[in-house]
């Protein structure tokens, strides 16, 4: 019996320790948060960011074992730091596929996959080991099952219907994150033109056609062969365009950005990039290329990262924003975090106020701070999400 005892209590010691422990430990060493903090907001930063409406196209954040409804002192967005930033809309990613040995000039297709063991450390469902689709469902899930337990404090958003009733709520005083799931890569589709229409019925609305790897879809940036779109990939983007399905490009090859805009009038968006003048990063694509998204009403999001901006720095990513301003007109320019995808930052969700503080020292006028930091992206939410 005591053996029998002392077994159990060993197992739970190891239980604890992975769950409380090592899982945190992980995220942390990956999500990281660069520095002492922020310095307090100035009185007018803080009055301004205050009214402001904030909006951002991408996080990672379901892809982690942290609950997102308790605040943490790891990683980069849970609720309560979603609401000390005014953080009014976020795309929330599902992330589900990932190679060993990542990085911004060549991956290959059939390199390890760091997901698969997250996964089975994180104890997700088994049905989740082998299936990038079920991966992509399961943090679908992970947000529903977030929505009904808070309901007061997150709300899911399929159409521009649920995104107008969740801004309402916000000008009654209360403040429902407003959330949009995305896919990152259109891997989960296994190859299945079908599966566009089971990850929309479990409430995907943003769909990136690549990661950092070639898929059935076409070439990724970061892959080996750059390039454009398969017969696959043709039918897919016809078929999430008939959806009103938001197509992200902020992976894709060169030549798959050129293919999907002659193939579509839609707009695109590139959710979480930098721009190539201002940052010459293997990261970003082409200027000219950002200026045919944004001639085709596309919107860019600009990320918090040094692989994005060079210096992570409020400072640079201000700059960064006011580059694309310039490059592409005031209306395509938006936030694109990239928060919990594995980057470093300056500033978490807690502190986007540092934005609003950085851009008034750097001379933006007030409507430029309010176009940028989320009335763009509602606008644009507004016009692409399905009616219904």
């Amino acid at each position: 019996m005591k053996i029998k005892l002392a077994l159990i209590s060993l197992l739970l010691m190891l239980f604890v320790s992975w769950r409380w422990l090592l899982l945190p430990a992980v995220d942390a060493g990956l999500n990281q948060y660069l520095g002492e903090g922020q310095p307090p907001l100035s009185a007018e930063a803080a009055r301004l960011h205050q009214s402001l409406l904030v909006g951002d196209l991408h996080a990672d954040s379901f892809l982690w074992a942290r609950d997102l409804a308790d605040a943490s002192d790891y990683g980069h967005l849970d609720l309560p730091r979603a609401r000390t930033g005014n953080l009014a809309i976020q795309v929330f990613t599902a992330v589900t596929k990932s190679p060993r040995g990542l990085n911004y000039e060549k991956n290959a297709s059939d390199a390890g996959d760091n997901i698969t063991l997250l996964a089975v450390a994180q104890g997700w469902p088994p049905r989740t080991w082998d299936s990038l689709l079920e991966r992509a469902l399961y943090q679908s899930e992970r947000l529903y099952r977030l929505a009904s337990l808070h309901p007061a404090a997150i709300s899911p958003v399929q159409t521009r219907g649920d995104l107008q009733k969740v801004l309402a709520l916000r000008e009654d005083g209360k403040a429902p994150l407003a959330a949009i799931l995305g896919i990152e890569g259109a891997h989960p589709l296994e190859g299945k033109l079908e599966n566009i229409g089971v990850l929309y019925d479990a409430g995907f609305r943003v769909m990136g056609l690549q990661h950092f790897f070639d898929n059935e879809l076409g070439g990724s940036l970061h892959g080996l062969s750059g390039a454009g779109l398969t017969d696959f990939g043709r039918e897919a983007v016809l078929e999430m365009a008939r959806r009103s399905v938001i197509i992200d490009v902020a992976h894709s090859s060169e030549q798959v950005v050129r293919d999907v805009l002659s193939l579509t009038e839609r707009p695109l968006i590139v959710s979480h990039t930098g721009l190539k003048g201002h940052c010459d990063s293997a990261r970003n694509i082409s200027d000219d290329l950002m200026q045919e998204i944004a001639a085709g009403g596309g919107l860019v999001g600009v990320g918090f990262w040094d692989g994005a901006v060079c210096d992570p720095s409020p400072e640079s990513v201000v700059r960064a924003i006011r580059y694309a301003i310039d490059l592409l007109g005031i209306e395509h320019v938006a936030l694109g975090s990239d928060y919990d995808g594995t980057v470093a930052v300056t500033f978490d969700a807690g502190e986007l106020g540092v934005l609003t503080e950085e851009m008034l020292r750097q001379g933006f006028t007030e409507t430029e701070i309010r176009r940028v930091m989320g009335e763009n992206l509602r606008d644009f939410l507004l016009s692409q999400l399905p009616r219904s």
